[in-house]
């Protein structure tokens, strides 16, 4: 037998110690694995979905649920807005593009967005099949929506009322039909559906005017921006049709410094920015997710300390079997390496049941939480920080028993052998 078959049969040999270690290592592991998947793919998904986005103009409320409602399409809006804010907004020169959201349905859990077509141009995206909606009542699905609904072209369905899958009534006078499927962007596109403005004054029974596309002239400034925007607060409970979010991007860097404060101080108007919002969405689950590392660390070293343990007692036990395997014409450091094989043995069974089992972990919050889902977060990914954590793992394991590893050198053949006697 060699000394790595050697190894397993000793930890065979202590089949629940061996089981009790590995799965205290496989905890650390699991958790630290959760906390890297959740903390890049959110992090990353928030970069990706607020791309393009300086500015988002709402109404009153939490900034920060102005920004997941309009930008991340996981809250519930802070209400709406009067539509001449949107022309008013057109009309600064130090914007660049003002993107109008009107929401209130959904379908199976996805959210019916009314908006513009730069809004997919604002991702890139692009149609994989049909075409952008024309008429009243056409809509354009993400890649995911057509993938979990199956939902096909030419194909009619019902909105129906709230945010949720679990929503209000459904809209049967106002059915919809898909018109056009968009390639996957690995943003927040993929879960929305996608129609005019016009077709969800339509579906509410909104009197409007024909609302065209763009049809704003973004160089008339026979008014002053910030009298126009005053002016559209003012009017607010006038203001027929409404729209729920806008969202802006810059043409210069004194809309930064100017837009936001001036909106900011309107009676029905307040202006988030996507980037502070999600630095403090990310700063407050850092303290979470540090204090879960803090966590897993500690079942790390509980775990290594458990080997160790095991490793020292088990060594003292066999002495008289590494005394034998000296007479047998093993070296010492054969046998030091025997021992150290068997703390990566358990480190790295302990490292795989950690992976499989985070992941395992993510997939069913995944499947269980429709918020986590919404943000498209996944758990067939693997992250670069997880061969770290394989490392340390086995690191550490190799750590632990190196102390236990050096008794070898110290083992009297002779007495050792005349005690076993």
């Amino acid at each position: 037998m060699t000394l790595t078959g050697l190894s397993f049969a000793y930890l065979r040999d202590r089949a629940l110690n061996t089981g009790l270690n590995v799965l205290l290592l496989a905890l650390a592991v699991a958790t630290m694995v959760i906390l890297v998947l959740f903390g890049a793919q959110l992090g990353e998904r928030f970069e990706r979905d607020a791309r393009g986005i300086d500015l988002v103009v709402g109404a009153k409320g939490s900034p920060m649920q102005l920004i997941l409602s309009s930008v991340y399409h996981v809250d519930v809006p802070t209400g709406n807005i009067p539509l001449d804010t949107l022309d008013t907004l057109r009309r600064d020169p130090t914007v660049a593009a003002a993107i109008p959201l009107a929401l209130g349905d959904n379908f199976r859990g996805f959210r019916i967005v009314g908006t513009e077509a730069g809004l997919i141009e604002n991702y890139a995206g692009r149609l994989a099949q049909g075409q952008l909606w024309r008429a009243s009542g056409e809509v354009v699905i993400g890649a995911e929506v057509g993938r979990e609904t199956g939902a096909k072209l030419g194909q009619k369905f019902l909105g129906s009322h709230g945010l949720s899958a679990e929503g209000g009534n459904e809209h049967e006078a106002h059915p919809f039909q898909v018109v056009g499927v968009l390639a996957p962007t690995g943003t927040v596109l993929d879960r929305l559906i996608l129609t005019s403005v016009d077709s969800v004054w339509d579906v509410h029974g909104i009197l409007h005017d024909d609302h065209a596309e763009g049809a704003h002239d973004h160089h008339d400034h026979e008014h002053e921006p910030e009298t126009e925007v005053a002016n559209a607060s003012v009017r607010a409970h006038e203001s027929k049709p409404e729209v729920t979010a806008i969202l802006v991007r810059y043409r210069s860097a004194l809309a930064a410094v100017r837009l936001p404060a001036f909106i900011n101080r309107q009676t029905a108007l307040q202006a988030a920015v996507p980037a502070v919002e999600t630095t403090r969405l990310l700063a407050l689950l850092g303290v979470g997710l540090d204090a879960a590392r803090a966590f897993a660390a500690l079942l790390l070293l509980s775990g290594c300390l458990s080997i160790f343990v095991a490793l020292y007692t088990a060594l003292r036990q066999r002495e008289a079997d590494m005394a034998m395997l000296r007479v047998m014409g093993a070296k010492p450091l054969a046998i030091f390496a025997q021992v150290i094989s068997e703390g990566l043995l358990l480190a790295a069974a302990g490292a795989i049941l950690g992976l499989l089992l985070g992941h395992g972990v993510v997939a069913l919050a995944v499947a269980s939480f429709e918020q986590l889902r919404e943000v498209g977060l996944t758990a067939w990914r693997f992250e670069p920080a997880e061969g770290s954590i394989v490392l340390a793992t086995l690191g550490a394991g190799a750590v632990a028993a190196l102390l236990p590893a050096l008794r070898v050198f110290g083992v009297d053949i002779a007495r050792t052998l005349s005690h076993a006697r």
